[in-house]
């Protein structure tokens, strides 16, 4: 796509405010401290990346003035295992968190692979909990997508092309031998949650 010409201003006034100190004490006084200011940046920059050009299975930026920046970009954006990780980390406890504190009548955790693995037991569960009736169409979402009043998808969300699919197991083992020894022997370490969880964080490929 074209130059967005934003992105490159955004950056600037984002180390703007890092510079001065008066206005980060202000920032942090706030509450927007630099970690609320980094993840509003991450979501604002690739909600313009995807959404100012036509729906590619690729993005990228050509704004030249973005290289200006490419230090705090690649803090923003990693794409390291041991980095990627460690966000899904914390993301995960900030949301598991407030799942148990709104309690169980409110929030039900559901294990992805039991979902796959045993999926109308699983739905079940949760059509229980949500107080609907059951519906054998929950078990072929795909059949539903694009249809009136089925599914409807956009063509831009990365999740997309997954979601189209019918419920399967190819994610189960899709990254076994992937992911570099290094990280596999700190992954206890790197993802806590994965322990928290249940998950047997030396596992490889794990037991489901």
């Amino acid at each position: 796509g074209e130059e967005t010409r934003i992105i490159p201003r955004l950056l600037a006034m984002r180390q703007a405010w890092a510079r001065s100190g008066r206005e980060k004490m202000r920032l942090d006084e706030a509450g927007v401290t630099d970690q609320v200011l980094d993840a509003a940046m991450q979501a604002f920059i690739l909600e313009v990346i995807a959404k100012h050009g036509e729906p590619a299975r690729y993005l990228c930026n050509k704004d030249p003035f973005t290289l200006k920046s490419s230090v705090y970009l690649a803090r923003l954006f990693p794409n390291s295992y041991r980095d990627c990780l460690s966000k899904w980390n914390k993301a995960i406890e900030v949301m598991y968190s407030q799942c148990l504190e709104v309690g169980r009548a409110r929030c039900l955790p559901v294990y992805y692979e039991q979902l796959v693995l045993h999926p109308e037991r699983s739905l079940r569960a949760i059509v229980d909990f949500l107080g609907i009736s059951w519906s054998d169409a929950v078990l072929h979402h795909e059949e539903l997508i694009g249809k009136p009043g089925g599914v409807s998808l956009s063509k831009i969300e990365r999740s997309t092309d997954q979601v189209i699919k019918p419920v399967n197991m190819e994610a189960l083992s899709k990254w076994i031998g992937h992911i570099p020894g290094d990280v596999l022997q700190d992954m206890a370490h790197i993802a806590p949650m994965l322990a928290r969880l249940g998950y047997d964080p030396y596992a490889n490929p794990p037991n489901y």
